[in-house]
């Protein structure tokens, strides 16, 4: 029999729950345990519809990782951060602004975040495919864990959540799923994210902001949840509300893809990342996500077969005529986030641009 022996790297420690009295936003829980059965899945239809509707986040738990293995995989996450070199880091630097595609590094003050003040992330960005590229040599042994939570990710987690929304639509279960595909081209990703403390300086110029309100380019975005208190979602009443850590829990959110496909019936929420409160400042803030996007060949325009979109109606953001590629559309985002010159919207504290011939809001 063979023995698989994982390899010993350093635990990384967070910061305790913040103390603090925030105003947390009351988000569902979405429990995928119950879709094993048939009545378990008609009953998270109905609450994932509602979910994404009202907030456009929510949660999800047990969803087949232990705490012990969602642990390791926080360890994981901060060796391409504490276990890599400033030098070796820039060799494995990722070319957003040329390719349009998040691979490997997006290092620290490349992205203009407010008032002049740039950021202090760090990110190591993985395909989906995750042998397609080179990755630093502290990562290397990692890469088999790095895959099999990868695949976790898209098929454990993702493609039940997409087979409830083409059901919710009332289109068959593998709508969503057949253009969400793992060998696809396309560019889904795995991110390990970790931000650094700023200086009280950089926090007054940039009015605390870390990363400024926006809606991600993808259809689903899955975070695993974390204990540094610094995401805010903007609630349908234009109010910023935090969103509370669930131990190994998942914190999902809806993204621009499903808004341009569901013909708006399903809406991305705004979210940013502000200082943490006061107990946790001083701490770095280590995330591991999974962003979905749909495979770069598909156009995004309404599933109009749903007879759910036919009754609703379309609510446009562009017409049919100037609808993007997914590639087009992820690739421009991609190019242009922190780096293009927004304009001042008519909106309060609203700025904008257009990426192709979509409008794009960034919100402070």
């Amino acid at each position: 029999m063979t023995v698989t022996t994982i390899p010993t790297i350093p635990h990384y420690e967070p910061a305790a729950p913040s103390q603090e009295d925030l105003d947390y936003a009351n988000l569902a829980i979405i429990d995928l345990s119950k879709y094993s059965t048939p009545e378990g899945r008609a009953e998270l239809v109905d609450e994932l519809r509602d979910a994404v509707r009202t907030y456009g986040f929510f949660y999800v738990i047990n969803h087949g990782m232990t705490n012990e293995q969602t642990r390791r995989i926080f360890d994981i996450a901060d060796v391409p951060f504490s276990q890599v070199s400033d030098e070796e880091k820039q060799k494995y630097a990722g070319k957003m602004r040329e390719v349009g595609t998040y691979q490997g590094y997006k290092l620290r003050k490349y992205w203009h975040i407010n008032g002049g003040v740039r950021d202090q992330i760090e990110n190591y960005n993985i395909n989906k495919q995750v042998h397609n590229k080179e990755h630093p040599v502290a990562v290397r042994p990692l890469m088999s864990e790095i895959e099999t939570f990868t695949k976790h990710n898209h098929f454990n987690v993702l493609h039940p959540i997409l087979r409830l929304l083409a059901t919710s639509l009332e289109l068959p279960e593998d709508t969503l799923t057949t253009i969400h595909g793992y060998e696809a081209p396309g560019d889904t990703w795995l991110r390990f994210m970790k931000y650094y403390p700023r200086s009280e300086e950089e926090e007054a110029q940039s009015g605390n902001i870390w990363l400024k309100g926006h809606t991600d380019f993808g259809s689903i975005t899955l975070l695993w949840s974390q204990p540094v208190s610094a995401l805010q979602i903007m609630t349908p009443e234009g109010k910023w509300k935090w969103v509370r850590h669930i131990e190994n829990a998942l914190v999902v959110n809806s993204g621009d893809s499903l808004e341009f496909l569901s013909g708006g019936f399903y809406k991305p929420t705004i979210h940013r990342v502000v200082q943490p409160p006061s107990d946790q400042r001083g701490y770095p803030r280590l995330g591991a996500f999974y962003f979905a996007v749909p495979d770069d060949n598909v156009r995004l325009v309404p599933l109009m077969q749903s007879p759910v979109i036919q009754r609703e109606g379309i609510k446009r953001r562009f017409t049919d005529e100037d609808a993007p590629t997914v590639e087009e559309y992820r690739k421009g985002r991609v190019a242009a986030y922190g780096q293009s010159q927004l304009k001042k919207s008519e909106e309060k504290g609203v700025e904008v641009e257009y990426i192709g011939k979509v409008l794009v809001k960034h919100y402070n």
